[in-house]
């Protein structure tokens, strides 16, 4: 029976969890992942962890952030004047915003923090930090 190694193209269903259980990513509701290893197209710790597999195998993935989306950077975290937002703009802790630069690429901020005339944005991945846990099953290995 074909194992998974590396370059390998393959298919796979997972749900993805934090420490605590809380599922923050599946594809059983939608396509299966399709990647190829070795072309750095997802974290290191879930092409490591598909290695090896059988067809049709289920295993579960533990993750240590280090693997994952590494340490939160604190260089990362960044106050913006208020006035530098829409007038409009209802602030909420948490909430996600869009900065653009002038290039035209844009970056995924959370707001972490609200001040008297100014916010603390964090550009960090959400999932920095954290240790991740995804139950894997390879449906085809081409």
């Amino acid at each position: 029976m074909s194992q998974v190694k590396e370059n390998d193209t393959v298919r796979v269903h997972y749900t993805g969890k934090l420490e605590n259980g809380q599922i923050f990513d599946s594809s059983l509701q939608r396509e299966p992942l399709e990647f190829t290893l070795g072309q750095g197209q997802l974290i290191p710790g879930f092409e490591q962890g598909v290695i090896n597999m059988k067809l049709n195998e289920k295993k579960t993935i533990n993750i240590p952030h280090t693997e994952a989306y590494g340490e939160v950077r604190e260089e990362l975290f960044h106050e913006v004047e208020k006035d530098k937002l829409p007038e409009e703009m209802q602030l909420e802790v948490g909430m996600g915003l869009v900065s653009k630069a002038p290039d035209g690429s844009e970056r995924q901020l959370t707001l972490k923090e609200i001040k008297d005339d100014s916010i603390v944005v964090d550009a960090n991945h959400p999932l920095a930090g954290k240790d991740l846990t995804f139950e894997v099953e390879l449906l085809e290995i081409k």
